[in-house]
């Protein structure tokens, strides 16, 4: 029994390209998991490694990338952007944008929000008027 499980596991890990004691890790991360059942450990990375390629694939075909023959982070994070079924994935695979208007856009945040207090301040200063 013993060296069919050998076998059995051997041939697993031919079936998937990722790494298995690294998906354990991560899995085990998690504090609801206590253990992790060998064949739950196989279908969690084949389930990975199959939505890797889906993600590779779709963001290849619907990218630039077929232009330079080559995937590119642009096409990734474009996918993430625009495909609902990859949404999810937007704050991993953000869009690339420079320094330099990243801290523009910072700016503005800070700006907005110092003048969306004041007019907050200013409409309860026209309720009190009106009352």
């Amino acid at each position: 029994a013993e060296m069919a499980a050998a076998r059995l596991s051997g041939t697993e890990n031919r079936l998937v390209s990722l790494p298995l004691s690294r998906i354990r890790v991560i899995m085990k991360s998690s504090p609801e998991v206590s253990s992790i059942n060998q064949d739950a450990l196989f279908l969690t990375a084949k389930a990975t490694e199959l939505f890797v390629q889906y993600l590779a694939t779709y963001s290849y075909k619907h990218g630039r990338g077929k232009e330079k023959n080559a995937l590119t982070y642009t096409d990734l994070s474009h996918t993430a952007e625009e495909c609902e079924t990859f949404q999810f994935l937007a704050d991993i695979l953000p869009k690339k944008i420079l320094a330099s208007k990243y801290l523009k856009m910072l700016e503005k945040e800070k700006r907005d929000g110092e003048v969306r207090e004041d007019d907050d301040e200013a409409e309860e200063d026209e309720d009190e008027d009106e009352a």
